[in-house]
């Protein structure tokens, strides 16, 4: 799998890049990265990239030359391939911005916006089955509209909130798709099991423990040491409901109204507060 990611403030990428799981998943080979400069492929000489919007208002908007031109240029080469440093501004491939060249299908362009459609674990999961993906950050006060009508064939927010660019969602989306890789995590039903991930039905993950037995009054539920594995199983998925249940009623509403909870799930959920009649409400057109 490839990323590219396309950016104003590359630098702000390197250390995020070069730690952890990412790091590692690049030494593997299971995913590569490439940071592209958006001012590398202006042709003036103060290589500007932003402008007054028209109609007046405040900020600045992106131009949309230099995103087509480092965009197109870039995804319609061979994956892997980058702008050489020696060449950035002044030995740029042609370019006609009249004349699109013909970009991969299967390389989604997504934009990084808050008016784009909610990231979340099902959408990473969309994401990890592609070999190809573009990351466009914008800045300022966003994008030339162009760019979301012309260029990005989809578009993402990681959150109701503003940021001061999409440099940030794009290191939370390459984070969330690269720990997918079959390989990029330690153990290979990690992810599977993580919050709002298939194997855990969509609901959020329950308590963790580890060595020492006891810290400050506090001691490690005797299930976990009892070696019945059944009886872990069990407990674990208890946990997991009841921190659903008083942190995302939401997710077990629509567990629920799809079928995905089994009688004694329901007991259980019933037994600590939940109300049976809110699902059926929540699930009815």
């Amino acid at each position: 799998m490839q990323f590219d990611i396309f950016t104003l403030f590359p630098q702000m990428f390197a250390g995020v890049f070069s730690e952890s799981i990412l790091k590692r998943a690049q030494e593997k080979g299971l995913v590569r990265i490439n940071v592209h400069d958006i001012r590398a492929y202006t042709s003036d000489k103060h290589h500007v990239c932003d402008g007054p919007p028209y109609g007046g208002g405040g900020g600045m908007v992106m131009k949309p030359e230099p995103i087509f031109r480092a965009v197109e240029t870039v995804l319609s080469h061979p994956p892997g391939w980058s702008l050489p440093p020696e060449d950035a501004y002044t030995h740029l491939p042609p370019w006609d911005p009249d004349q699109p060249p013909p970009l991969p299908e299967d390389a989604p362009i997504i934009l990084l916006t808050p008016q784009g459609r909610r990231f979340d674990q099902e959408v990473a999961l969309e994401l990890a089955q592609r070999r190809r993906i573009a990351l466009i950050c914008g800045r300022y006060e966003g994008v030339d509209e162009r760019v979301r009508t012309q260029l990005a064939t989809d578009e993402l927010s990681i959150g109701d909130y503003v940021l001061s660019g999409g440099e940030l969602p794009a290191m939370v989306v390459v984070d969330a798709v690269t720990r997918l890789a079959p390989g990029a995590l330690g153990d290979p039903w990690g992810a599977h099991r993580d919050s709002h991930s298939p194997g855990a039905d969509g609901l959020l993950e329950g308590p963790h423990y580890t060595r020492p037995f006891t810290f400050r009054g506090e001691s490690v539920p005797e299930v976990l040491t009892s070696g019945h594995h059944a009886q872990v199983e069990r407990w674990r998925r208890e946990q997991s409901l009841l921190r659903t249940l008083q942190r995302r009623p939401d997710l077990l509403d629509r567990l629920a109204a799809r079928g995905g909870l089994t009688p004694e799930d329901e007991a259980f959920l019933r037994a600590h507060g939940w109300a049976e009649e809110r699902h059926r409400h929540c699930s009815t057109p």
